[in-house]
């Protein structure tokens, strides 16, 4: 007990002696002599030679040229795939390499071409521009002013006709096949009409009403009935030309009719045979001449013409000429379907049952009556089928 307090006063002088300084003044020496030795040796590696040049060995890359192809561009500057798509950009020019055997697998951007309405570049852009710039607002305001136009006459004239009383004596306008005919090519026609009608123009008035999901529905239904109606349509069309070019010859008389315009603002209406000369105007410029483009531009379009290698550049033009006829011949069978209904009394009886009253052949057809009564055509034209076909109808 007697030697702790030496022990405390042994501690005591190690802690406040010579002895601490001098284990500090050793640890301050000890880091400024290695800076001491740093920096005596930086002159040393400052002052050795600087190394220039490519190291030993190394064969710098050949300079890249404007004519190579995509695997000599990748040696000469690796990373660099600007010929390939300079390939890609001029494929329409010149096809690339694939390894599927189909037309056009080669081109990725079709060459620069300039359709009717278009600016000078790729053929896919032209056809777009023509689609969205011409036929499309120009076809859909056609259309709108043709059904204006005969929504006014209706409401400024009404029904024609009703002013020769009926005689309860029938002429057999059409016969079964032409009946026939006509109900297969008017079927066919509203089919494509309405789904062509909503597949260039639903986007703008019923996708906003229906949404994306049930208009993307009903496009698709529409296309593939108007893929199945054109067929039909075409078919049909053919046996309505052979049927009915007889009595859609021009005649002399068919001068008068356009110079008096069918007595259309008149009191009267003007003589003519079996058709008359708006109905012969409809009949080649609608049915004869744009129904023949209409189907064969549509069926290049089916794909069912054999032969055809069907490239992109001719289905853009098939297409264009499609749209353009069918937006023409729309609108001109709107003005036949309203004479066909409500625009002219008896004349929708007529095709539905094949016969009219005499009194409504001399009112529309003088001529044609005419030629009736003086037995230069027949007033029954088919066969009679059974008793009950030799008293016709009577025409509403």
């Amino acid at each position: 007990m007697r030697k702790l307090p030496s022990l405390h006063r042994l501690l005591a002088r190690l802690l406040t002696g010579p002895a601490l300084a001098g284990a500090l003044a050793l640890g301050l020496a000890a880091p400024a002599a290695a800076q001491s030795t740093a920096s005596a040796a930086a002159p040393a590696v400052a002052a050795a030679p600087e190394a220039k040049g490519p190291p030993a060995g190394f064969v710098a890359p050949a300079e890249p040229k404007p004519d190579e192809t995509n695997a000599q561009r990748a040696t000469t500057q690796p990373g660099n795939n600007a010929p390939f798509w300079r390939d890609v950009r001029e494929s329409g020019n010149k096809e690339g390499t694939v390894s599927m055997p189909i037309p056009e697998g080669g081109v990725l951007v079709q060459s620069f071409v300039q359709y009717p309405g278009s600016s000078f570049t790729t053929a896919g852009e032209a056809w777009r521009q023509v689609r969205n710039r011409w036929i499309i607002p120009y076809g859909g305001s056609l259309l709108l002013i043709a059904a204006l136009a005969l929504g006014l006459f209706y409401w400024r004239k009404g029904s024609l006709g009703g002013h020769e009383p009926d005689t309860g004596r029938v002429i057999e306008r059409f016969t079964p096949l032409e009946r026939a005919a006509h109900w297969t090519n008017a079927i066919a026609f509203v089919v494509l009409a309405v789904s062509g009608i909503v597949m260039a123009f639903g986007k703008f008035f019923l996708l906003p009403v229906l949404g994306s999901t049930l208009f993307g529905w009903l496009t698709y239904a529409l296309k593939n009935a108007h893929n199945f109606a054109g067929p039909l349509f075409a078919v049909s069309l053919v046996i309505v030309i052979i049927t009915f070019v007889k009595d859609n010859l021009p005649s002399k008389e068919d001068i008068t009719w356009l110079l008096r315009a069918g007595g259309m603002f008149g009191g009267a209406e003007v003589p003519s045979h079996r058709f008359n000369a708006g109905e012969k105007g409809i009949f080649w410029a609608g049915v004869f001449l744009l129904g023949l483009v209409v189907v064969g531009s549509g069926l290049v379009l089916d794909m069912v013409i054999p032969g055809l290698a069907y490239l992109r550049g001719d289905m853009q033009i098939a297409h264009m000429i499609h749209a353009a006829a069918s937006m023409l011949m729309m609108a001109m069978f709107l003005g036949h379907i309203y004479m066909g209904t409500i625009g002219m009394k008896g004349a929708y009886s007529a095709m539905r049952t094949g016969y009219v009253d005499e009194g409504w052949a001399k009112e529309h057809h003088a001529l044609w009556y005419e030629d009736i009564q003086a037995g230069k055509i027949p007033a029954q034209r088919s066969a009679p089928q059974g008793a009950a076909a030799t008293t016709p109808p009577q025409a509403a």
